[in-house]
This record gives structure tokens, C-alpha cells and sequence, in this order.
């Protein structure tokens, strides 16, 4: 039996982190959470098994983009792909996410299939 994928979402609320979760879980992937970017780089560093991170933008104390960057150099996590999940859908946002580095950009509401695909396509 093929194992489930572990997804990383780093989101400063709460309710998100929960949604995200849930639909994961009905897709069969498993899923850890955190609410900060500094979280999420210990989470990182601590569970190689992370094989993509969702990767909310805005976010108090270290913005998602700032985030990206940081993963993107480390040598010990610096492999694993980013996707941008943000409510900023304004024209320019989506490059800006990419120009962080990050694999891809889902805008909220998410469209779940449309999450599972990019997924798939970057892990």
C-alpha cells in the first residue's frame, strides 16, 4: 500500500488550518499544522517525511513570502516545495509568490481540486 503524503501548512488561523486538514485528510493525506513561519521551519526541520508545504502569505511576524525564501535556502529543507495559499488575489500577487519561490499560487477560497493537482504535480 502506497504511503499517504505528509503536507506541512503553515497558517496563522486557525479556522484555515482546520478546513485544509479535513480536505486533505478526505483525500487521504496526512498533515501537520503550525501557526507560524518560525514553527514551521522547526517542523521541517524535524520530520523529513514533509513532502510539500502549504504556505499561507500573510501572516504575522514573518510574512509568507519572507517564509519561502527561508526554505528555499536551507540546505536541509530546501527541496521541499512551497505552494503561496493566500487571500491576496490582486494583479502582480501570484508573480510575487512565484518570484519567492514558491512552486505555485492558490488563491482563498480554495478550489479543492485545483489544490490536489498542483500537489500532485509538485511532490
Amino acid at each position: 500500500m502506497k504511503k499517504a503524503k505528509l503536507v506541512l501548512i503553515i497558517d496563522d488561523d486557525n479556522r484555515n488550518i482546520f478546513a485544509l486538514r479535513l480536505a486533505l485528510k478526505s483525500r487521504g493525506y496526512q498533515s501537520l499544522s503550525c501557526n507560524s513561519a518560525q514553527e514551521g521551519f522547526e517542523l521541517l526541520a524535524n520530520n523529513s517525511d514533509i513532502e510539500i508545504v502549504l504556505m499561507d502569505m500573510m501572516m504575522p511576524d514573518m510574512d509568507g513570502y519572507e517564509a519561502i525564501q527561508v526554505i528555499g535556502a536551507s540546505e536541509t529543507y530546501g527541496h521541499v516545495p512551497v505552494i503561496a495559499v493566500t487571500a491576496q488575489a490582486m494583479q502582480g500577487d501570484r508573480e510575487k509568490c512565484l518570484d519567492a519561490g514558491a512552486r505555485a499560487y492558490v488563491p482563498k477560497p480554495i478550489d479543492l481540486d485545483l489544490l490536489i493537482g498542483i500537489i500532485e504535480q509538485n511532490s
